[in-house]
């Protein structure tokens, strides 16, 4: 378990135990810990995710929402404070809807994530164990996330994949 400047990567399917997993491995260190938001809330569905998350998390956190500036976030953390950033499906997913330059974002992105100044613990769904999408934005998004993901496997420290909540080192 990382202690000090290491970025673990936390990859799985939806519900295979990620958030709860990089929540056990963040609140094993001393806090105060910091949880940076993803997701927006934009229907009741969502709400109700968000606030099932939120629940699970008791005193000693701090919640950062970043929907779109995740690289900034980042950077204006304090050092050697975990972090658990949760999640970067739902970033590439902002972006994509927003139509920003989705290549930029991730580049700047990684750049800040090759530099971990705590122990940092990074969600991301794997998307491309499925079948192939049937339409032009969704494949889009299989492939931009797979391109993310590798790129942050490869720079981080630790990979665990979830499999029905068990977590498997893959780096």
């Amino acid at each position: 378990m990382p202690d000090r400047n290491e970025l673990t990567f936390i990859i799985g399917g939806a519900r295979s135990g990620k958030s709860a997993h990089a929540e056990t491995l963040a609140t094993a260190l001393p806090a105060p810990w910091t949880y940076i938001a993803t997701g927006q809330a934009y229907d009741d569905e969502m709400r109700e995710r968000i606030a099932l998350h939120r629940s699970r998390r008791g005193e000693g956190w701090t919640t950062v929402d970043a929907p779109l500036d995740l690289a900034a976030a980042l950077e204006a953390l304090p050092d050697n404070q975990p972090v658990l950033v949760d999640c970067l499906t739902l970033w590439l997913t902002n972006h994509m809807l927003a139509d920003h330059d989705v290549v930029a974002e991730c580049r700047r992105l990684a750049d800040v994530l090759s530099r971990p100044r705590g122990p940092w613990f990074v969600v991301s769904n794997e998307v491309g164990q499925g079948i192939v999408p049937d339409n032009a934005l969704a494949r889009r998004f299989r492939d931009d996330a797979g391109r993310l993901n590798q790129h942050v496997a490869a720079i981080a420290d630790t990979v665990l994949l979830m499999v029905a909540g068990l977590p498997l080192k893959v780096k």
